[in-house]
């Protein structure tokens, strides 16, 4: 039997599409019956106009393994909006959390007794493109959510990393707003 997986948390950033399709999903992964648990269930019964809290799906009706819940870090208020995140990135959300079963960084012993919450980012830019391509933006949301989950999975970046490299990191919009392109 694995270790108990009481939290792990993590990020990813993949980008390199068109406009608008960079996906930056935040991820939260935990046993069920401990404080992951507790706040998937207060999240899915809270549910705030805008924001809108889903299961992740493959299809209407199949719901993924482990129990992936999206929460939406923009206000949801257009249509067209609504229905690319509710489609096409919850989809490629669904795919990427198999991905990470299949690649070994989630348990499949514990397909269900782990929950996830995906914080996700998706630009409102989409919902002003006429010529979206859903294949890249499934592709780049589906990447960054395996990405994000092996990080969380692995505890990635480790704090001697962080330590060694703290003074090399510079944040992109900070830098942006000494080069005064901000």
């Amino acid at each position: 039997m694995s270790e108990r997986i009481v939290m792990r948390v993590g990020e990813a950033l993949v980008a390199g599409g068109p406009p608008g399709t960079a996906a930056e999903p935040e991820v939260v992964i935990g046993e069920l019956d401990g404080p992951v648990g507790n706040a998937f269930a207060n999240l899915i019964g809270d549910q705030v106009k805008g924001h809108s809290r889903v299961l992740a799906i493959m299809n209407t009706d199949i719901m993924v393994k482990p129990a992936t819940l999206m929460v939406s870090k923009v206000t949801v208020n257009k249509e067209r909006y609504t229905n690319i995140l509710m489609g096409t990135v919850q989809g490629a959300i669904a795919n990427g959390v198999l991905d990470a079963v299949r690649s070994g960084d989630i348990p499949k012993e514990k397909a269900n007794d782990l929950g996830i919450i995906v914080s996700v980012w998706l630009n409102p830019l989409v919902a002003k493109t006429d010529d979206l391509d859903h294949e890249i933006l499934f592709d780049i949301h589906r990447k960054a959510t395996t990405l994000a989950i092996h990080k969380a999975m692995n505890n990635e970046p480790d704090i001697d990393w962080l330590l060694e490299n703290q003074e090399k990191i510079i944040h992109k919009y900070y830098q942006m707003g000494l080069d005064g392109k901000i």
